[in-house]
């Protein structure tokens, strides 16, 4: 089988609170543990945090939390891999262990999606298997836009070129990230290294929460989705 952990730590600046803060009715914390525990992927499911409160969501959800993380691993500059080496020690878990990292604020996340980053782990060998999805609209033809407001072409060489002979540009969902645990305890060369695959997950499903725009706007589409759901 294999071991999801969820990182959530409690110093969440923009948006207070926001891995137990209510989204749609429930602890945010709560979809991601909903949907790990409906995938029959794990053994363990496991949340890794600072915050005896989080900790408490998370047990009270169908989670664990064995541990308290250190401060040193929990301020607003630490990388994902850092925290997935730490539990992956203190849990003991076997080198070729396959381990999910899931973030906590991932409410679109469905099992499935874990079940397809799994399998792909398993069929490929890939060195990681992210969550990814389309750009609207082509990279290439991104702007700036400085303090003046003056503008300019990322890549002004494109300027002529047909949206349909772009090549299609690509982003990280920020929903998970499977890898061996050996792997994730020699991650130096990051997630998106050589070696990586991409699970494709659709644009209506993906939502960055780091405002409080971005809350309200990822309620309305958890709410179309799940009344789409609820009539199928």
């Amino acid at each position: 089988m294999a071991i999801c952990i969820i990182p959530a730590r409690g110093g969440s600046k923009r948006i207070p609170r926001k891995n137990i803060r209510p989204f749609c009715g429930r602890p945010m914390i709560e979809w991601s543990i909903d949907a790990a525990r409906r995938s029959d992927c794990f053994d363990k499911i496991v949340v890794s945090t600072d915050d005896p409160q989080i900790a408490e969501v998370a047990v009270a959800a169908g989670a664990e939390a064995p541990f308290l993380r250190s401060a040193a691993l929990s301020d607003d500059y630490t990388p994902t891999a850092p925290v997935l080496a730490d539990a992956i020690q203190r849990l003991g878990v076997p080198d070729q262990t396959p381990v999910c990292c899931l973030y906590a604020t991932a409410p679109f996340v469905r099992a499935e999606d874990l079940q397809a980053g799994l399998n792909s782990l398993k069929e490929t060998g890939a060195r990681f298997v992210v969550s990814v999805t389309t750009f609207a609209f082509p990279i290439q033809r991104a702007l700036l836009r400085d303090d003046q407001g003056r503008i300019s072409m990322i890549d002004p060489e494109r300027i002529l070129a047909r949206s349909q002979d772009l090549p299609q540009g690509w982003h990280d969902c920020g929903q998970f990230y499977w890898a061996l645990a050996k792997t994730w305890q020699e991650s130096d060369k990051g997630i998106f290294s050589e070696g990586a695959l991409g699970v494709e997950i659709p644009r209506y499903r993906v939502q960055d929460i780091d405002t409080l725009e971005d809350w309200a706007r990822a309620e309305i589409i958890k709410e179309v989705l799940d009344r789409g759901d609820n009539m199928a």
